[in-house]
């Protein structure tokens, strides 16, 4: 049977994914199940984006409610779930104002055309945006412009224009890169598909301090390291360095695809009016219902406390596992997002540990990227660690 379902999805689907030889039919808390009853420890989350496992019944039961009320009117009228969702959503990003999208690419393209919006409006003829080396932004051309990697963007050159690379974590490569037509900085709090890379807290603040004697706006990208998989509702919020433009996705929504961007009041009064910028589809009844219950049950049930709680021991598992295996160069990460880089390929590890029962995924740079459910306990830890080791 699970020959059937490739074999049909390879004819009809676009060959774009290299789709691992599972076929996935069911979740439970932590774990999937294909379609040949074999169980998986899921360490990848969807990319990071079941942040509350599957299955859990608070969120399940609200969505099945939402789909008996409404599932969609467009943005042409208001409605409560998208009301409710967007109050929600500001609050714990800290933030004014929410776009919703159906997707962290889309949110990526919101943001960079409010802060050329903005520029526009305050007439100062700003266009250029500075991104970083090792970025992952998308795949639309807008988001492509600003990902760094030459692989990614060479088939589809010419991207948007005005777009200028400094490195991670360098400030004086940032310094290096502005000028009188530098609109706006972006870059990911903690870099994810580029191979886990956490932010430096002294560039952090020297690129926010950059930005406001410049003139210039900042962009966080919090799609995978945002909604509390570092232990803060958004990363930026444990080193104090807000932004003006924030991106989110993945795990805002609990499995449901939907994304957003949000700002500040100040940038909201210059940038987007009626007419810049719309969507058919993004925050419907369906998905804001997602999103509403998935920032009620992380209050309800402390994930933030216990994500600090269990991140700990993750680290010190997987820093001890590190020391112990040749095939392990060093750990990295920050909270629930962690990444091994290898020594050996790590498809070949991650193959390993899909016979082992352990779903795991890649980043860029031959890493092994660690992105659990946030639901996880140190107990799910320990089964991880022994399945890692043994595909080591």
């Amino acid at each position: 049977m699970k020959n059937k379902w490739m074999d049909e999805a390879d004819h009809a689907l676009l060959h774009t994914y290299n789709r691992y030889p599972i076929v996935l039919e069911k979740g439970e808390g932590v774990y999937l199940y294909d379609t040949e009853g074999k169980k998986y420890l899921d360490f990848a989350a969807g990319i990071a984006v079941c942040s509350l496992g599957y299955g859990h019944k608070g969120y399940t039961e609200a969505l099945k409610s939402q789909i008996d009320l409404l599932l969609h009117t467009s943005n042409l009228y208001y409605s409560r779930p998208a009301a409710d969702a967007a109050a929600k959503l500001a609050k714990a990003a800290q933030m004014d104002r929410i776009f919703f999208t159906n997707s962290g690419t889309e949110a990526i393209e919101g943001a960079l055309k409010a802060a050329r919006k903005y520029a526009y409006t305050e007439g100062s003829g700003k266009f250029e945006i500075i991104a970083m080396e090792h970025s992952f932004h998308g795949r639309s051309m807008g988001a492509l412009s600003v990902t760094a990697t030459e692989s990614y963007r060479t088939p589809f050159e010419p991207l948007i224009g005005g777009v200028k690379f400094a490195r991670y974590n360098d400030l004086e490569s940032v310094k290096e890169q502005f000028s009188d037509k530098t609109c706006a900085v972006i870059m990911e709090t903690l870099q994810g598909e580029g191979g886990i890379y956490p932010i430096d807290p002294e560039f952090f603040r020297g690129v926010r301090e950059l930005c406001d004697e410049r003139g210039a706006l900042l962009i966080l990208d919090e799609i995978q390291c945002g909604m509390g998989r570092t232990g803060t509702m958004f990363a930026w919020q444990d080193y104090g360095v807000k932004p003006d433009i924030m991106a989110m996705a993945k795990a805002i929504g609990g499995g449901v695809p939907v994304g957003a961007f949000a700002m500040t009041e100040k940038v909201a009064e210059k940038s987007l009016a009626p007419g810049d910028h719309g969507t058919t589809y993004g925050g419907n009844p369906f998905v804001c219902a997602a999103v509403s219950k998935v920032l009620d049950i992380y209050e309800e049930e402390h994930i933030l406390e216990h994500v600090k709680k269990v991140s700990a021991y993750l680290e010190k598992k997987l820093d001890a596992l590190a020391a112990k295996s040749d095939a392990v160069k060093e750990r990295r990460g920050k909270g629930l997002m962690q990444g091994l880089a290898m020594n050996v390929p790590v498809g070949e590890v991650i193959a390993k540990a899909q016979e082992e029962g352990l779903l795991v995924i890649s980043a860029g740079g031959n890493v092994l990227r660690i992105v659990p459910p946030l639901i996880i306990t140190e107990d799910y830890v320990d089964e991880m660690i022994e399945k890692l080791k043994k595909a080591l």
